[in-house]
């Protein structure tokens, strides 16, 4: 696996255990200032100022009696300092999973991969069980990997 993978599975790797721990200001630290981000129910936030007032709001609490987990499906790098991230989001709770599909466009700036345009996006009919590689989803894929 190439070095600008694995830094990026580091940046979805520390949203999961930030977003698990209800650590704001780790999460924070994973933004370009001039970010977008568009929450799950579709609320959009620009820049960081935004993105951390809401953060600050919802996220202490947010994750009482419930986990996450945070999987990388699928890299595009449209340049090489800039990659469109397609991850399966998998939130388990009392009242069952809840996964999601989020897109992240991250941009590499002074050598880190940084969030900079974020959807967040439910997937109430993709089934919780399925593995994230299952033969019928990742035809020309499995290196995670594909180059503009």
């Amino acid at each position: 696996m190439n070095t600008d993978i694995e830094a990026i599975q580091q940046v979805v790797a520390t949203v999961e255990r930030s977003q698990n721990n209800e650590d704001v200001d780790e999460f924070l630290t994973l933004f370009r200032d001039d970010a977008i981000w568009t929450t799950g129910h579709g609320k959009r936030l620009f820049g960081l100022d935004e993105i951390a007032a809401f953060t600050r709001q919802v996220l202490p609490g947010g994750m009482k009696d419930a986990t996450v987990t945070f999987e990388l499906e699928h890299v595009l790098f449209i340049r090489p300092d800039v990659a469109a991230v397609k991850v399966r989001q998998l939130y388990r709770t009392a009242e069952g999973p809840d996964v999601g599909t989020p897109l992240w466009v991250l941009a590499k700036e002074d050598g880190r991969w940084l969030l900079t345009a974020c959807q967040n996006t439910g997937a109430p009919n993709d089934d919780p069980a399925r593995p994230i590689f299952a033969p019928s989803t990742t035809s020309g894929h499995s290196d995670l990997t594909t180059e503009a």
